[in-house]
């Protein structure tokens, strides 16, 4: 890339972008008096807010860059995946708000203990924190990554400042500031998105009409390849690994169960959950299209890219030679943002799953106070793990970061929502998914180990080389495959366990119920009348 400099302006922009996210911790801080208020913000928020923030969570700076960079170098089928949440989730929030809010305390995997024992609920937080500190990682390492080529510091320099910063707005004010900070940055990551699209349809000559044309006649917009094939990215690989994701994602990450938590009543929560992916659907696919339109507008311009410039690094280059100077502050602070509302999120969570679901195991007469204080110690140390993370990232290089988030999902995943699943919609026992989950962990070992590549060149092998009984399809089908053999042999050998049988206020069971009892007093209402 060229030597371009970051305005003065720009520098400022950014500083107080920071600054300002900090103050909003400090702000909070002195209502931190209880684990409640510190990890749920006691219920007290209202549904646009939980909302705005469920989306801030969802989106990050791998949204920010790296679905540009896919955009720009691909079409548009990693967003498949993002397509099949609204879809899932319109057939089970009606019912999962509810049962959460209704029978845990804090911790997601709660529910888990109370269905299928404690060694349920271990596995499940413990496959969520292994997921979620590879997420953290992988933000901090694409945003350093970027604002390194694009400001001229050094990419440890900027994941260890904002790390830090993160830390302390944190640490200082639990969820409630992560949610009204998610708020503000959520609107920043829009406009910043909005913005950039608006400047990359109408500059080329010809407006919207030729960059859109020149992208569908590129075939760069579309979701295929559409074969039935899963050892390759098709669209049946990404939809069926979406729909898992959704269902793992609304029905058991803590990030969004504890949103639940926050509103102030079940239809709030519900109202909340809809409206956060119903906004993260435009924004993900807006950031798409905004590596589509750099595809058209670096073609139709003829606006010179410096050589061997990655997709990835398109995104960036624009906004830093082909925006006015103090907008250009505004995109990078957005993009600061972005990371920040996601990173915040993870490390309150974390945290969080750390007192209800360790800390209280192993000291359950410990008071809130002593609870809350480990609470925020563990916000500081998954902070600076996450730092850690993304530091070994540098080194280890940048290859397909949106591929790697993918993947890590997809292994950390753990067959949790067949976990769920199971839970709720089955009279499966615990005994029966402790075979799932054995099974589960050694088919999820067989298909990295037998899949994996080490070396270079001719030296290349694979970790564990079975000839043709090594695992082939895409690693992405991992997050789908472990569901299903959790599920289907939890619930097989749960009939080698009859006499096990499951609380049915914990299955989808009450709610049923209670929705039909509702009917036959509203009916009953009605025939009185």
């Amino acid at each position: 890339m060229p030597d371009y400099s970051l305005h003065w302006l720009d520098w400022i922009v950014v500083a107080i972008s920071l600054i300002l996210s900090i103050a909003v911790g400090a702000y909070f801080a002195r209502r931190q008096k209880s684990t409640q208020k510190y990890f749920a913000a006691e219920g007290n928020l209202p549904s646009w807010a939980v909302g705005i923030s469920i989306l801030a969570t969802l989106i990050s700076s791998v949204t920010f860059l790296a679905y540009p960079g896919e955009g720009y170098s691909s079409n548009w089928i990693r967003l498949v995946q993002g397509l099949m949440v609204p879809i899932v989730l319109i057939f089970m929030v009606w019912f999962v708000v509810p049962l959460y809010r209704n029978v845990i305390r804090l911790s997601a995997y709660e529910y888990f203990e109370r269905r299928f024992g404690f060694l349920a609920r271990l596995y499940s937080s413990l496959a969520f924190v292994l997921a979620h500190f590879s997420k953290m990682g992988t933000v901090f390492f694409l945003l350093a990554l970027a604002l390194s080529k694009m400001m001229h510091v050094n990419t440890f320099a900027i994941i260890w400042v904002l790390g830090l910063s993160v830390v302390i707005l944190t640490v200082l004010g639990g969820i409630e500031a992560v949610i009204w900070l998610d708020v503000i940055q959520g609107i920043m990551l829009m406009a910043g998105g909005l913005l950039c699209a608006a400047v990359l349809l109408f500059k080329p000559e010809g407006g919207p009409m030729a960059v859109i044309g020149y992208a569908l006649e590129h075939d760069k917009i579309g979701f295929g390849p559409y074969d039935i094939d899963f050892a390759r990215l098709t669209f049946i690989v990404m939809a069926l690994n979406g729909v898992f994701y959704a269902i793992q994602k609304y029905g058991t990450d803590q990030t969004i169960v504890q949103r639940y938590l926050t509103a102030r009543s079940d239809k709030e929560a519900v109202r909340a959950s809809l409206l956060g992916v119903f906004l993260s659907v435009p924004v993900w696919t807006l950031f798409m299209f905004i590596g589509t339109a750099l595809y058209s507008y670096y073609h139709l311009t003829q606006a010179p890219l410096p050589p061997g410039t990655r997709a990835d690094a398109v995104f960036p280059y624009f906004i830093m030679t082909e925006l006015p100077i103090g907008v250009t502050g505004l995109i990078l602070a957005a993009l600061m943002a972005a990371a920040i509302s996601s990173l915040d999120s993870d490390m309150n969570c974390l945290a969080a799953i750390g007192v209800e679901d360790y800390y209280m195991r192993f000291r359950p007469k410990a008071t809130d106070r002593q609870r809350l204080l480990v609470g925020k110690i563990l916000v500081a140390v998954s902070g600076i793990a996450a730092c850690v993370v993304a530091s070994f990232y540098v080194l280890a290089g940048n290859k397909g970061v949106l591929g790697i988030v993918f993947t890590l999902y997809a292994i950390f995943s753990g067959g949790i929502a067949g976990m769920f699943l199971l839970g709720l919609f089955t009279r499966a026992n615990k005994q029966g998914l402790y075979i799932g989950m054995a099974a589960c962990v050694v088919f999820t070992g067989w298909a990295v180990l037998t899949s994996t590549p080490i070396g270079f060149g001719e030296n290349k092998r694979l970790l564990l080389d079975l000839g043709r009984f090594n695992f082939t399809h895409h690693k992405y089908m991992l997050g789908v495959y472990s569901h299903l053999v959790l599920f289907g042999v939890g619930y097989l050998a749960s009939f080698l366990f009859p006499h096990s049988v499951p609380d049915r206020s914990l299955t989808i069971h009450a709610w049923l119920d209670k929705r039909a009892e509702t009917r036959r007093q509203e009916k009953a209402a009605k025939t009185v009348a």
